[in-house]
């Protein structure tokens, strides 16, 4: 399985024949980031912010996708939604593994989806703060959860992202097992170590 970061939110995962593509941001949303021109089996949208719902830069195949999808209904901001709205978690499986897109998640999940969300071979995570969770908060879904491999998402990096995100650093410190790549594709099997996974753009 092939985890692809294409900055900020937008991932494709690559897995049994099929492509998805999740939280596409629309040209000119997010500061530095080069406009998006991907093709895929299907895409998701965790919420409709244009940072997360640019469809349109998605070209679909035709062909069904054989990675499965379960969706998580959650929130934006820890006041229900009344904040920022709704937020959907996706977890993708596919060739025995479960990858969770944790979306714009502003808040721990009900106890049931932390359930769910469970023995998970990767989970792509927020940590930026302001529109999400924090690092801080992050680290303490991630230390409930226990998912194999941690990718977080949604931060500023030089030249890259909102200025009222915080960079990964905060979340780095606090982690263990911390691995940066020179790339922005992770390969992911059932023999891949723990660890948190630091992806480049581009």
């Amino acid at each position: 399985m092939k985890i692809i970061w294409y900055g900020h939110s937008c991932f494709a995962v690559e897995a049994d024949g099929s492509t998805v593509v999740c939280d596409p941001y629309k040209k000119g949303t997010v500061p530095g980031y080069a406009p998006l021109s991907l093709t895929a089996d299907a895409v998701y949208c965790s919420h409709e912010h244009d940072d997360h719902n640019g469809r349109e830069t998605v070209t679909l195949s035709g062909n069904e996708s054989n990675i499965s999808v379960q969706e998580l209904n959650t929130f934006h901001d820890d006041k229900k939604g009344r904040l920022r709205g709704e937020n959907i978690i996706r977890v993708f499986s596919a060739e025995g593994m479960r990858v969770a897109h944790l979306g714009d998640l502003g808040c721990e999940p009900e106890p049931e989806q932390m359930e769910q969300l469970k023995d998970l071979d990767a989970i792509l995570i927020p940590v930026g703060g302001f529109f999400t969770i924090n690092a801080k908060e992050a680290k303490t879904l991630i230390d409930k959860l226990k998912p194999r491999v941690v990718i977080p998402m949604h931060y500023r990096t030089p030249g890259h992202g909102f200025a009222v995100i915080e960079k990964a650093d905060k979340f780095l410190k606090l982690c263990d097992n911390v691995i940066k790549y020179d790339t922005n594709v992770f390969e992911l099997t059932k023999e891949t170590p723990a660890q948190t996974a630091v992806l480049s753009y581009g």
